[in-house]
């Protein structure tokens, strides 16, 4: 299959590293230098070398910020029968422009990045399929994610935007509260270093894709429960009411255990 991907980044070239070897594969970035340290692969700066190479699918892993005008660039330009996917962990907008384009479409989101998972090691992790799209377009990554050994859900455009409201809001919001208070530590335990380096991952991130993650409609809920469990919390603290200090160990205690029996 000729596939191109759009964006030579950390996740656009792992795509190419992944499928170059058994496909016919071509990337396009704007930015020449990004492109020095691509191989086995064509290797595009201009929209003509696309026309030319006439891809049977395309792989949108720009900045989500972007995502959207990528595929506006590249639609006149690719056969009509090409399949046109994203791995955006932002869905926003992105079933109705499908629904618009009139092209063939899968939608995806690898529920991973290199900034935390061990890229040859994803047997932990999992990745999405949105269940609106073309059948073949998802067949060819349900074959993949599962070559890559992670474990595959479908979601339709909603479930996924409500799944990343919970699984990536409360995180972030716990990370930037951490690093909101947090002040230099000359000899910090196990536990701060740990924090620290979740922080300056996540905040290693895009700020588009932050505020966007932050904006969904489903994020609201999520953050107000940790509202509620910090003013809990605090209140036990200026009691110092071990009992129900006990209480709430327990609680939180027993939903990380069912947590893991779950995945179990």
């Amino acid at each position: 299959m000729r596939i191109l991907v759009l964006g030579a980044g950390k996740m656009g070239s792992f795509f190419l590293d992944l499928l170059s070897f058994e496909h016919e594969t071509a990337v396009y970035e704007r930015d020449a230098k990004r492109l020095r340290f691509t191989y086995n692969t064509l290797r595009f700066t201009t929209l003509e070398e696309i026309k030319d190479f006439k891809p049977e699918l395309v792989i949108n892993a720009v900045t989500v910020k972007y995502t959207v005008d990528a595929f506006k660039d590249i639609i006149p330009i690719v056969p009509k029968d090409c399949i046109i996917s994203d791995i955006a962990s932002v869905k926003t907008g992105l079933k109705e422009f499908y629904e618009a384009s009139g092209m063939r479409y899968v939608s995806t989101h690898p529920m991973f990045g290199p900034t935390f998972a061990n890229l040859n090691q994803l047997s932990e992790e999992n990745a999405i399929i949105i269940s609106e799209g073309d059948d073949e377009g998802k067949l060819f990554f349900r074959n993949l994610y599962k070559n890559l050994g992670l474990n595959i859900y479908e979601y339709t455009f909603d479930e996924h935007d409500k799944t990343v409201a919970y699984s990536l809001s409360i995180p972030f919001v716990s990370t930037f509260v951490f690093a909101a208070v947090m002040k230099h530590q000359d000899a910090p335990g196990t536990t701060f270093k740990r924090h620290m380096r979740i922080a300056k991952g996540v905040l290693n991130e895009d700020d588009y894709l932050l505020q966007e993650i932050l904006f969904n409609p489903y994020t609201n809920e999520n953050v107000a429960q940790i509202r509620k469990e910090l003013k809990e919390l605090l209140d036990i603290i200026d009691n110092k009411d071990s009992e129900r200090m006990k209480k709430y160990l327990t609680k939180i205690r027993d939903n990380v255990r069912r947590d893991i029996e779950i995945k179990q």
